[in-house]
């Protein structure tokens, strides 16, 4: 991975000297690494120029991983609508193998505010996003080791179980001071065609602000949010969820 990261950093084609040099690895290793790379098609080696260049697997990954840009575009106006309704940050995450990942957000306009990081994966059992994604996401399991990150972090599994048969009994989770002490977020799924997990729209903001009785006004738009967003992936089957926090 890093002889690949390097690629991103050298323009062109690359030699084997220059990506030991960059990535700190030892030439010989570096050309055993290269010679894997080619095999799998992730790089090519150029004859002519006796250098390296990335290669069509790669490519086709990329082509892959871009099919989210869609749910992105289409996510976007309602990501900038929930803010406006409710001043705080909201983002839109994915489905990853055992998280969800942030891949967009609109952050708040208020001075103080959630910032959000495209590419920050969720805590699956500290975290409003990863809450929805252990109760909607197919065949995912809650972690062996539930680590503590604030004393609010639920750490017991018979806990957790509970907390995840409500959330998906409700439609949407929430965490509080769960995975950051000043941070509290609402949560809800986002179904394709399919009735599979395809996305989690959240809302985020500093705890001290977004406390219970804002948390509940903005549910409403958040589960309408992503009732239209699922509309828009050919998903009919939603239901009404309960709109009272606990």
């Amino acid at each position: 991975m890093r002889v690949l990261d390097a690629f991103l950093e050298l323009p062109g084609e690359v030699g084997t000297n220059e990506l030991s040099r960059r990535t700190e690895i030892n030439a010989s290793t570096v050309s055993r690494l290269l010679a894997t790379l080619v095999a799998g098609g992730y790089v090519e080696y150029v004859s002519e120029t006796g250098r390296y260049r990335l290669g069509p697997q790669l490519m086709r990954l990329a082509n892959h991983a871009l099919s989210s840009v869609d749910l992105r575009a289409l996510a976007r106006p309602h990501l900038a609508a929930l803010e406006a309704a409710t001043g705080e940050t909201t983002t839109l995450s994915i489905p990853g193998e055992g998280e969800a990942v942030t891949v967009d957000f609109v952050a708040s306009s208020a001075a103080v505010a959630s910032i959000a990081r495209v590419g920050r994966p969720s805590i699956a059992h500290a975290t409003a996003t990863g809450k929805v994604m252990l109760a909607f996401a197919r065949g995912l399991r809650a972690p062996d080791a539930l680590d503590a990150y604030t004393d609010r972090t639920i750490t017991e599994p018979k806990a957790l179980r509970r907390e995840i048969d409500a959330v998906r009994k409700q439609g949407w989770a929430q965490a509080v001071r769960e995975r950051e002490a000043d941070l509290n977020a609402l949560a809800a799924p986002v179904f394709g065609a399919n009735g599979d997990l395809a996305a989690v729209l959240g809302i985020q903001g500093p705890a001290d602000r977004f406390r219970r009785r804002r948390r509940e006004a903005a549910l409403p738009a958040l589960l309408q949010a992503c009732e239209a967003l699922s509309a828009s992936l050919g998903y009919t089957g939603i239901e009404s969820s309960e709109m009272t926090l606990p």
